[in-house]
């Protein structure tokens, strides 16, 4: 059976300055195995039981991948047309198979744009400071979708008890 998985993490980019967090927040609930977060994170996380925290250091390997000079591309400026552009900031676009992508300006002059479609983060070891807050088993509909919190369609849940609105 799939396991569901509630964390609180900090993470820190190779200089150790701190890139993202939820603590105080909701925690971050995954579904172990469906490729949901990175895959350095995940397989320390699943070792770990509720209450424990550790610091996990990823490679990049395991976290977003090395950096592509590929994938740095120049563009004409005219198809930024109406976009004030700054260096650093992320653009969203869509691939051609529909799947909504983020580029990052890299620089820019009159003619032409400097695009980088690499994760910010790639090429980055990350420190992790992570807490489990709560691991359950997936219910069947979870492992099916894939998605946490996914209910049956249609059915009915009982007493009305739990949430689904029935």
């Amino acid at each position: 059976m799939a396991t569901v998985y509630g964390i609180e993490y900090t993470v820190k980019n190779s200089k150790g300055e701190v890139v993202d967090s939820n603590k105080g927040q909701a925690p971050l609930e995954f579904i172990a195995g469906k490729g949901q977060i990175i895959p350095g994170l995940e397989k320390e996380v699943e070792k770990m039981e509720i209450g424990e925290e550790k610091t996990v250091v990823v490679p990049a390997e395991e976290a977003y991948g090395q950096r592509n000079e590929e994938l740095v591309e120049k563009l004409p400026r005219s198809q930024f047309e109406g976009i004030e552009l700054q260096k650093g900031m992320t653009l969203y676009g869509q691939s051609p198979d529909g799947q909504v992508i983020a580029v990052t300006v890299k620089d820019f002059n009159d003619n032409e744009v400097i695009i980088d479609y690499n994760h910010p983060l790639a090429g980055e070891n990350l420190t992790f400071d992570v807490k489990v807050v709560t691991k359950r088993e997936a219910t069947p509909e979870e492992a099916l979708t894939g998605q946490v919190g996914a209910q049956a369609q249609g059915g009915h849940c009982g007493s009305g008890n739990c949430g689904c609105g029935h």
